[in-house]
């Protein structure tokens, strides 16, 4: 049995938006099956805000002594023993998480920004301050995600990640399979039901996952992976025709986080993908998101679930600060430790080898796909299948879809220039990567 001296733990929030407010409605509602899992209750104790958020109706019902605008306010306020971030972005968010670890305070955050960009130095500082920095929330929303990679698969080698970690992305790509509408629509219907912002550019441009695959990658590789070392694009160039040509093909099209480790290299990667229709990952639609790993010992694993919301999000935050809580009653630091394995590097994307699908409008006469093809075999690409469909007789063009066998990214890219060059070629309309 363990002697607890603590009457209660003391919460401090920092924000108060949609997850933070979820935060606060868990607190209240599930307190006394919190207070049990923990051993006495959790007490919010001071709610760090903008001016603006205090005309909020969630503010105007709670006590306004809670409140306050002045950080220094916030970090003085005594019996806070975690601290809870949920203002998202970099700053000052990392300021707030650094001046709470060096306070010796437990810190919790859902912020995937701060983590990806500064989570070694912050795990170092909780390190050194006998503290811990949790942030399930980061990845994944409810899905449980972080907490495996540090401690159910810590036995594994783990060689690869296929992740669909974006559900505004999934919602926008399953509109363009589903209803064969352009991308402009389904951005527009996402924004319409609240799951895309109305600056949705790091969501469709492969930011937010970008982060969140370094989070990963840094955990299953044991190095830090930054956001910086991953190769990115989004979704906006995706047109209704490339869905077309992929259910004709067998395929599915997804945003999709690729990480892979060899004896040699780390290869980290964002990018839309063709993935074959029967894989697992071809079958997530809609919001939800999905993270397959493979790891020597346990194989393939899938975590599957709803990847953003307040209820998902603030389940895996509450779960945060119960452990945290855990802690604060042992007396004990973080369980969690950050160790770096030094050597391999990041493979350059010129380097990967992978199929490619090829979208060309060209000149409607013989010998257009044979020009295309020397190009192609002077690099070593050799040509899989291709269909020709679209004939503009007014124009007279055609559409060409090309499939390639595996070839190297940088032979490809250099054939694509001269493939542009080409008289016969009026427009290389898209080129896409295909993970299989």
């Amino acid at each position: 049995m363990i002697n607890n001296p603590k009457q209660s733990i003391g919460i401090g929030l920092i924000g108060l938006g949609v997850i933070a407010g979820q935060v606060v409605n868990v607190l209240i509602d599930k307190a006394d099956v919190l207070a049990e899992q923990v051993g006495c209750p959790l007490v919010l104790r001071k709610v760090k805000v903008l001016p603006q958020d205090l005309s909020r109706p969630q503010a105007q019902a709670m006590d306004s002594q809670l409140f306050t605008t002045d950080a220094d306010e916030f970090f003085a306020t005594p019996g806070i023993d975690i601290v809870v971030e949920a203002i998202g972005g970099e700053s000052p968010a990392v300021e707030y998480l650094s001046r709470a670890l060096s306070d010796g305070k437990h810190v919790v955050t859902s912020n995937k920004e701060v983590i990806a960009k500064h989570g070694v130095e912050l795990l170092t500082l909780a390190q050194q301050h006998g503290v811990g920095l949790r942030y399930e929330a980061a990845v994944g929303g409810g899905i449980p995600l972080i907490s495996p990679f540090q401690r159910d698969l810590l036995a594994n080698n783990i060689s690869g990640i296929y992740a669909i970690i974006n559900g505004t992305t999934n919602f926008i790509l399953t509109r363009m399979a589903r209803d064969g509408v352009d991308f402009a629509s389904a951005l527009n219907r996402a924004q319409e039901l609240g799951y895309a912002e109305p600056n949705p550019r790091d969501d469709v441009e492969g930011i937010d996952a970008t982060y969140k695959l370094a989070i990963l990658a840094s955990l299953a590789f044991h190095r830090q992976v930054r956001p910086e070392d991953i190769y990115r694009e989004g979704i906006s160039r995706l047109s209704s025709r490339d869905f077309q040509y992929a259910r004709e093909l067998g395929f599915a099209i997804k945003l999709l986080a690729i990480a892979k480790q060899s004896d040699e290299s780390i290869e980290v990667r964002v990018h839309p993908v063709f993935i074959p229709e029967d894989s697992l990952l071809a079958k997530v639609d809609g919001v939800y998101n999905a993270i397959l790993v493979e790891g020597d010992l346990v194989g393939k694993v899938l975590f599957f679930g709803e990847g953003a919301g307040a209820l998902p999000t603030s389940s895996a935050v509450i779960a945060d600060v119960v452990a945290a809580a855990q802690d604060v009653i042992l007396g004990i630091g973080s369980k969690i430790r950050w160790g770096a394995q030094p050597g391999k590097g990041i493979k350059p994307m010129s380097e990967i080898k992978t199929r490619y699908y090829l979208r060309l409008n060209v000149a409607d006469r013989p010998g257009v796909l044979a020009q295309i093809a020397k190009v192609l075999g002077d690099r070593l690409i050799s040509i899989s299948s291709v269909i020709q469909k679209l004939t503009d007789t007014a124009a007279q063009t055609a559409e060409i879809v090309i499939m390639t066998h595996p070839a190297q990214e940088k032979a490809m890219k250099q054939a694509l220039e001269e493939v542009a060059q080409l008289t016969v070629v009026e427009e290389i309309s898209n080129f896409i990567r295909v993970e299989e």
